[in-house]
């Protein structure tokens, strides 16, 4: 049996969470999420929290209790928190700006690179070299932070690129092996 699908999912004063059978809504300060569990689950609300339990004990149902227990409770703290990612910008002349909807790098490219900002995504940058995301789809954010590094991965000789905050980059000796 899930470790973590056991565990109670405490519902902030300021969420509104509805279960319709096997979809969830969950609203919150910062927005709606909502996602559809799988039948091998039941969902049990009761003042405050949120159970999910599991119907019938098979590998993958137990899987997917442990799974649709953190989605939910990442629902419910992206809806009331948001969650944030930030990224760091390393190397000569890179910057980053926002302009309208769209954020523009220059990341070392003969162009910058534009790309679009998502609608449930608000983007900030600091020094010109710190971007900050939030967003209360954890799931969106980290696949909108991925499409920003993608553009310039971190390289382990000198250490340029777009890093995520707290990242470590594991540094290579050059062709001299000093």
């Amino acid at each position: 049996m899930s470790r973590i699908g056991k565990l109670p999912i405490k519902i902030p004063s300021n969420v509104d969470v509805i279960c319709n059978g096997l979809d969830v809504t969950v609203k919150g300060k910062f927005g709606t999420l909502q996602n559809q569990v799988p039948n091998v689950l039941g969902l049990e609300k009761t003042d405050g929290t949120l159970v999910v339990s599991l119907k019938n004990k098979t590998r993958t149902g137990s899987a997917l209790h442990g799974l649709y227990r953190t989605l939910i409770n990442n629902m419910v703290i992206g809806v009331s928190e948001q969650f944030q990612l930030k990224l760091n910008l390393n190397g000569v002349g890179y910057r980053a700006s926002v302009q309208g909807k769209s954020l523009v790098l220059n990341l070392g490219y003969s162009h910058p690179v534009n790309i679009d900002i998502p609608d449930e995504i608000s983007v900030t940058v600091e020094k010109n070299t710190g971007i900050t995301l939030k967003a209360c789809d954890k799931e969106q954010l980290g696949l909108f932070a991925a499409q920003i590094r993608s553009w310039r991965v971190p390289e382990p000789y000198k250490g340029k690129g777009i890093i995520y905050e707290g990242e470590v980059v594991k540094r290579k000796a050059g062709k001299s092996g000093k």
